[in-house]
């Protein structure tokens, strides 16, 4: 291959770069002794720096990397190094790939030269909501896309789901690992649940057939059991995009431009956009997956030594079957800033979820610190409206959201204490009415985490991936009632912990299904376990998940729309253990824009019974769990929309009303 005069130096992108008439190849690997990149599908091991096996040898740059400019490589050209060390040679896929080919499948795979604006995006106009506006939707792609409402032929089109207008036009996805595309299908399903933002489980290569995402092994790579190779098989993804973009009053795609596996989760994005959904990707910067091949990251520059810390990327510590990154090292770190960077600027991702950050300080020590706050800086830099939120469950949990230098620097964390509190008031309640309730305790957990300096910066759950995969905590509806998690304390105990989440301070999360009163455990490995899938036909045919969907609808919308459940002030006022009553307001410094909320975990409805109000006067009742009982309920227990509160108060609230409390319901009150 002949080169043209294009000069490569240390200021040459790393991996890939499509440039004027070829592409550039650089990449790190400071102890190898010869670097050869081998192009259009070479296989074989080259004999020369530029032999028929289509090599070419990079020069070294004096900075442990090597580079060269190929002319003639185009979008989709295939690619491997060939990597010559002390410790042996052999073929190494570029860490830095953007994408690797189906074919020959992974491990063997060969990486594939990308253009960064290869895809039309349509989202220019969109913004992010702040980050104490968030509703968030965690889903896993694998998964997500579940049973079909009714079986269709391929090709055909199957029956919308309860509650949204989708339908899709693929096949059984029992059959295999459902597609990034495929969550497609349930588009306006969310948008209609009223979520604005989905948190999207690990989509990075991972080495297995079926994974949570959390084993990654090539960064910079979409999971290629998420992607779709056929022809005809894209066709029918194809007429579903370009439908959802025609309903968007957007241009359509061409097949070229939907081919490309990074194009595909790209379509994603662009239309999770387009319907008013942030999306936030789940990134692990404290290891790497297990099951190291030969052709991955492990040994890259192939010392001879085989001690896991000469082992360039890694150290020997482990974490999850995986090992941690040797974060001491500057250039490791700048491959994971760079990661998240490319993330935000080629995928236009709006936030990010860092997995297990206080397994990454616990393994990587002060060299944690400092990356932590590099990296929350770089991407505070690159993308402001970018949320960053760090799982971290040592001990001194606030100062993940603390600035540095006393803290790491992310926006928000994960919570548990309220998520545990409710999931233990729920289990307690499923004992019967005779049992007792730990309001107190539930009270305690409604407020902000001690420390943190604002409440939003906490993200608050009743399921996620962790809690409720298989063999773990049983899912809310199932811990409502174990017997039968349809039944009428199933579905009121579930409306008031859900009630409890979108009213407490924080940002909520919701995981797929909790919506609908799904049952099962959900498991990533859908065709050992397909009845973890989430099961859109039980939604389609089952009354009371139709009536409990819209009831979530109907609460998320409450959440948007009442800036005092978003905001940072919470006051409980009553709490009445042995009555199963608890009362709490939501409300906004200096604004009269107060919101009470009143929970009830007894059995029966109470009928005049007095609560305390923050002022006298006429306020209105905007929200009714019992409502959505056989929705709409004939028979709710209620106050007719109004209440009138009085002097003399209680509670220690200057105003008291005696008000009816559905049993096991939740009201909202506000002022008329």
């Amino acid at each position: 291959m002949a080169r043209q005069q294009i000069e490569i130096g240390t200021a040459t992108p790393l991996g890939a770069t499509l440039v004027a008439g070829g592409a550039t190849f650089r990449v790190w690997a400071p102890a190898a002794r010869k670097v050869i990149v081998v192009v259009a599908g070479g296989h074989e091991a080259p004999a020369v720096p530029a032999g028929p096996a289509g090599g070419l040898a990079l020069a070294p740059l004096g900075d442990g990397t090597w580079g060269a400019f190929v002319p003639g490589i185009a979008d989709g050209t295939a690619y491997r190094f060939w990597i010559e060390g002390d410790g042996g040679a052999g073929f190494k896929r570029d860490p830095r790939a953007r994408e690797l080919s189906l074919a020959p499948r992974f491990p063997d795979s060969a990486c594939l030269v990308r253009d960064p604006q290869g895809y039309p995006w349509h989202d220019a106009a969109y913004r992010p909501p702040d980050f104490r506006d968030l509703v968030i939707y965690q889903l896993h792609v694998g998964a997500f896309f579940g049973l079909p409402a009714a079986p269709a032929p391929s090709g055909q089109s199957a029956s919308p789901a309860a509650g949204g207008g989708d339908a899709s036009p693929l096949p059984d996805p029992r059959l295999r690992v459902a597609r990034f595309l495929d969550t497609l299908g349930r588009l306006d399903y969310l948008r209609d649940l009223g979520v604005n933002a989905v948190q999207l489980l690990p989509v990075q290569e991972y080495p297995t057939e079926f994974s949570l995402g959390y084993n990654g092994t090539d960064y910079f790579s979409p999971e290629l059991e998420y992607e779709i190779g056929d022809g005809a098989e894209l066709g029918r993804y194809l007429e579903l995009v370009n439908g959802l973009l025609a309903a968007r009053r957007q241009p359509p795609l061409t097949a070229a431009q939907l081919a490309p596996g990074v194009n595909q989760l790209k379509c994603l994005v662009d239309l999770f956009h387009l319907s008013g959904i942030a999306v936030i990707f789940d990134l692990v910067y404290n290891h790497a997956g297990g099951g190291f091949d030969d052709h991955g990251m492990y040994f890259f520059d192939r010392q001879a030594d085989g001690d896991q810390n000469h082992s360039l990327y890694f150290t020997d510590r482990g974490w999850a079957g995986g090992l941690a990154f040797a974060l001491w090292n500057r250039d490791v770190r700048r491959f994971l800033l760079d990661n998240a960077e490319l993330f935000l600027e080629e995928y236009h991702i709006d936030g990010i979820r860092y997995d297990e950050v206080s397994a990454l300080r616990d393994l990587g020590g002060g060299s944690a610190d400092l990356f932590c706050h590099e990296l929350t800086s770089a991407v505070r830099r690159r993308k402001p409206r970018a949320i960053q939120i760090a799982e971290y469950w040592s001990a001194d949990r606030a100062s993940a959201v603390l600035p540095p230098p006393g803290g790491l620097g992310f926006d928000a964390a994960m919570g548990d204490a309220l998520r545990d509190r409710v999931r233990a008031t729920l289990a307690a309640a499923a004992a019967g009415a005779q049992a007792e309730l730990d309001l107190a305790a539930l009270a305690d957990a409604l407020l902000p985490p001690s420390g943190f300096p604002a409440a939003w910066k906490v993200v608050q759950c009743l399921e996620n991936h962790d809690v409720v995969y298989t063999g773990r905590a049983p899912r809310i509806a199932a811990l409502c009632d174990p017997g039968d998690p349809l039944s009428w304390y199933a579905r009121s105990r579930a409306r008031v912990a859900a009630g409890l989440l979108l009213t407490a301070p924080g940002i909520p999360m919701l995981f797929m299904g909790e919506e609908f009163l799904a049952e099962r455990r959900w498991n990533d490995n859908t065709a050992a376990d397909p009845g973890s899938l989430i099961s859109w036909t039980a939604l389609e045919h089952d009354r009371p998940r139709q009536d409990y969907l819209r009831f979530m609808q109907d609460l998320v919308a409450l959440r948007r729309a009442h800036a005092a459940l978003r905001g940072e002030e919470i006051a409980v006022t009553t709490v009445h253990g042995a009555n199963r009553v608890l009362a709490f307001q939501r409300r906004i410094a200096g604004e009269d824009a107060t919101v009470l909320v009143v929970a009830s975990f007894h059995e029966e409805t109470w009928r005049g019974y007095r609560i305390g109000f923050p002022a006298p006067g006429r306020w209105r009742e905007v929200f009714n769990s019992d409502f959505y009982d056989h929705f709409p309920n004939p028979q709710v227990a209620g106050n007719g929309g109004f209440v009138a509160a009085e002097s003399p108060g209680m509670d220690g609230q200057p105003a008291a009303a005696a008000i009816t409390i559905p049993a096991n319901g939740l009201l909202v009150f506000t002022r008329a």
